[in-house]
């Protein structure tokens, strides 16, 4: 009989082109030398930096500072700028800086703060500054060239508010402008009153990007301002804050109060009957802003989970050297804690969990990427157009309806469909819009309250599986240090609350909705293909959701009252989470299939791609199980949990048979009687009915089909277990490098 050939193992950690592969950048040159110099500047002088103490101290020291200059000549301040503003990226730059999150937070992520909080600070100018603002900030902002005795710009942004305002609403606004002077002919001159909360980079920043409301009836709504350190009045950059974490990022409670020319106004201003309006609302502003500054945030979490696996490893094979019991060459010199499955069945779980993060926040940059010149082109043509307010949303609207169209003629076989109007739809750059802003809408969120959320509860699992290492400064990797750190990235940019209510919001709409269907009929598609993704078990799980969705929409609860509210967060929020859960699990479905599609014509991979195709495929199906359960689990709960259980009262059991009147009908239709006492609650003569609440419920037609589509999505969760156990023995021989590649 022949022998199986055996299955591909992992043989080493990824490779750094094996994962440019999987997340689509290696044709990226640029992308490419970006990612091995901040990987420089991470693991040298930042790793340095941590493991010398420096997250010791809340004061922005000199070791600190000394940072500032290292990421303007590795090009890490520059990557934000576009070439005729001294940078070195051309097009949209959210894969750029995802990455450069990713590689800085797989060391400090307060050394990724430090560096993002610049890029923050002059969004504001860069999506919404008018071109006079733009042009003259955006080359401040970049690193002085050789040769220039310039003093480099750093510029902080601050919108929150001190306490008691802090964290209250991005609508509440404490920070007040008022008109100084107006001469006839002239250009008001605005007075500022701000005071900020946390705001990154001001021990050291000399420009602000301050939201600020009107405290005058010369000045309508709200705004984003630009404040100079050289403005006159005061600019106090306050005591440092007492954080717990991120100590290698600078954060103050700054004061300003600033007399600045209203040409500040971020996106310039118009003046009617002798009033001020802003083009731009702050709200607006920081739409435009976090929409996308929040998938960097995601992407630093998930870099910490990524980054303990080596640290984990290395500790658990270790663990029990040096003891009398295990000599070289035993199993528990070798391997130590890694004969127990406990300890990599977990780490298994840590892994899986990171490369669902990192897919699911490196697909969401690179969907900005493509969407951000078609979003700038769309307010082109409703500039063109003159649509505004209303108008502009009712075009909206109907470019959803052609968006609809596209995507249904998508899904059509090639010769069963109108190809004119799907050429005509496909090159119609609104109608494109439309689609990745439906699904960016939804990905954003998701990404920054999963990666995030969930991440920090799985940073825990690191930890307490270096044992009495986890909670000590020396802990190989810094993973206690990211572990708190996590923290506090699940509050960045809004906690995980305002990401479940923009997802409450987002994920109902009718065109992300379609796009979801098709993507069940892909995963199935793809089930036949690569059964061992778990690409089943994750098309059956989005099919209960969405069945949920539907249901919820339309059902009320025992009270009459409707489910599914913008204010019953009990229902919208748990489904939020169930849908974060999906996507992930579906984006590391999708990147382990690309990199199985890609990768055999890449022969720098070649060697190590059947071992890492197989470990990265059981790890899919093992996260794949996991969403699948956590969506089954949410959507039973929401499903039966709004409804009251049967009671034993008199009017509930006036209809029930007793053990007599089956023994009657026994005559008639025999086996009634034996049947009827295995399926129902049947009190015998005399007796009382079995001690529980109350009857059985019983399904209505509707729930059994939610109950058949939850017994097929159990089904689907074979061969689960099965992958588990061969990724938990992938990590017990796996080679790792000796030692880090940065201090410990």
């Amino acid at each position: 009989m022949p022998t199986q050939d055996p299955v591909p193992t992992l043989q080493t950690l990824p490779s750094d082109q094996l994962r440019a592969l999987q997340w689509r950048f290696a044709e990226r040159y640029d992308l490419t030398m970006l990612v091995q110099s901040v990987r420089q500047v991470a693991r040298g002088p930042v790793a340095r930096l941590v493991a010398n103490g420096g997250r010791n101290s809340h004061d922005w020291t000199p070791e600190k500072n000394s940072l500032l200059a290292i990421y303007d000549e590795s090009g890490i301040t520059a990557a934000f700028m576009d070439p005729e503003h001294g940078g070195f990226i051309e097009g949209p730059k959210n894969l750029a800086l995802a990455l450069v999150a990713f590689e800085l937070s797989w060391v400090d992520a307060g050394a990724a703060t430090c560096s993002l909080a610049s890029n923050l600070g002059v969004a504001p100018i860069h999506e919404r500054g008018t071109p006079e603002q733009v042009a003259h900030y955006m080359p401040m902002v970049c690193p002085p060239a050789p040769g220039d005795t310039r003093e480099p710009t750093r510029v902080a942004f601050a919108l929150t508010e001190p306490i008691p305002f802090v964290g209250v609403e991005t609508g509440l606004l404490g920070g007040k402008m008022r008109v100084s002077s107006w001469e006839d002919g002239g250009e008001p001159m605005l007075h500022i009153d701000k005071r900020g909360r946390f705001i990154t980079n001001m021990d050291f920043a000399n420009v602000v990007t301050a939201a600020v409301d009107s405290a005058d009836p010369r000045i309508k709504g709200s705004c984003i301002v630009i404040l100079e350190k050289t403005d006159p009045g005061l600019w106090d950059s306050g005591v440092p804050t007492r954080k717990m974490v991120h100590q290698l990022s600078s954060t103050c409670d700054p004061v300003f109060n600033l007399t600045v020319p209203a040409s500040r106004i971020v996106g310039g201003y118009q003046v009617k009957d002798g009033v001020i309006i802003p083009n731009f609302s702050h709200s607006e502003v920081i739409e435009a802003v976090f929409r996308r500054t929040r998938v960097t945030v995601g992407l630093m979490t998930s870099a910490k989970l990524l980054s303990a696996i080596e640290p984990v490893i290395r500790y658990q094979r270790s663990r029990f050297r040096g003891g009398e019991t295990g000599t070289p060459g035993s199993p528990r010199y070798d391997l130590g804690l890694q004969t127990k499955q406990d300890v990599v069945h977990r780490l298994v779980d840590i892994w899986a969990t990171g490369e669902a993060g990192a897919s699911l926040g490196f697909e969401t940059a690179r969907m900005f990427d493509v969407l951000d010149p078609l979003d700038r082109e769309k307010d082109r043509l409703f500039a063109e157009q003159k649509l505004t307010g209303r108008s502009a949303f009712k075009a909206l609207a109907k470019l959803q309806l052609d968006a609809a169209d596209c995507v249904n003629l998508r899904r059509l076989p090639a010769g069963s469909r109108d190809e004119a109007r799907l050429a005509a739809l496909e090159a119609n750059p609104l109608v494109q819009y439309s689609i990745l802003d439906a699904q960016a809408n939804v990905f954003c969120p998701a990404c920054k309250l999963w990666n995030t959320g969930h991440g920090a509860t799985i940073m825990r699992e690191a930890i307490s599986l270096m044992g009495g290492y986890g909670i000590t400064e020396d802990c190989p990797g810094f993973l206690p240090h990211k572990w708190m750190d996590a923290q506090l990235e699940a509050t960045y940019e809004g906690p995980e609350a305002v990401q479940r209510r923009q997802l409450s919001v987002t994920m109902i709409n009718t065109l992300f909705l379609n796009l979801f269907e098709g993507w069940i009929k892909d995963l199935k598609h793809l089930a036949s293909s690569y059964p061992e993704t778990g690409a089943c078990a994750l098309g059956s799980a989005m099919a209960l959701w969405l069945w949920t969705v539907r249901h919820l929409q339309d059902a009320t609860d025992a009270n009459g009252a409707k489910l599914f509210n913008s204010n019953r967060h009990g229902i919208t929020f748990p489904l939020a989470d169930a849908l974060c859960w999906l996507i992930a699990s579906r984006q590391q479905v999708l990147d382990l299939v690309h990199l199985a599609e890609t990768g055999p014509t890449d022969l720098s991979v070649a060697e190590e791609l059947p071992g890492a195709l197989s470990f990265l495929t059981d790890l899919c199906h093992v996260q794949a199980a996991r969403a699948a359960g956590e969506t089954a689990r949410i959507c039973s709960e929401l499903v039966f949990g709004y409804n009251h259980h049967p009671e034993w009262t008199e009017h509930a059991c006036a209809s029930c048979y007793g053990t007599a009147d089956l023994d009657e009908l026994e005559g008639i239709m025999p086996g009634i009687a034996s049947g009827a006492r295995d399926l129902a609650d049947i009190a015998p003569e005399g007796q009382t009915h079995p001690d529980k609440a109350g009857p059985c419920p019983t399904a209505s037609a509707r729930i059994q089909s939610f109950l058949r589509m939850r017994a097929k999505l159990d089904g689907c969760l074979y061969g689960f277990g099965l992958a588990k156990d061969r990724a938990a023995n992938a990590l017990t021989t796996v080679m790792i490098p000796e030692a880090l590649d940065y201090p410990m």
